[in-house]
């Protein structure tokens, strides 16, 4: 992610909490978790297949898109609800954890819309792209119909 499109950063002895526009990252900051968080990261493959399996012991990037919910436990604490995942708790003082759900209420919406005008796009691009497939066919089956009556 660039640092252009970063709304907010929380730098905790630990750990390191970015907020972009799309994405929440939460970057250990040493040990050997902060290595398997790098390896994990660094390879696509590695984050769709191994990251479900460490995702208790690694947090790992999270699109906005993808959250369900924020909110304040009961330790003023950040939840965050991510369907098909384990539950991901960031320990963070009332007040960061005030600011970072505010952010989060005001960027997941506008996350998730432009995920659905995305989809959408694609849905009509893939029906455009098979009615010209259509036409063109229609096209080459009269020239060959025009063809074979010659």
């Amino acid at each position: 992610m660039s640092t252009e499109d970063l709304v907010l950063v929380i730098d905790k002895p630990s750990f390191e909490v970015k907020l972009h526009e799309s994405l929440l990252e939460v970057d250990l900051k040493k040990g050997a978790k902060k290595k398997l968080e790098d390896a994990l990261e660094s390879t696509s493959s590695l984050r769709g297949s191994l990251g479900f399996i460490f995702q208790n012991v690694v947090p790992l990037d999270i699109p906005l898109k993808d959250i369900e919910s924020v909110e304040l436990d009961e330790k003023k604490q950040v939840k965050i609800k991510i369907p098909h995942r384990k539950d991901i708790t960031i320990p963070l003082e009332p007040s960061e954890s005030r600011k970072l759900i505010s952010k989060l209420k005001e960027l997941i919406p506008l996350a998730k819309q432009r995920e659905m005008e995305r989809l959408l796009a694609s849905r009509e691009a893939k029906k455009e792209l098979a009615r010209e497939g259509m036409e063109s066919k229609k096209a080459m089956d009269e020239r060959i119909l025009g063809r074979e009556r010659e």
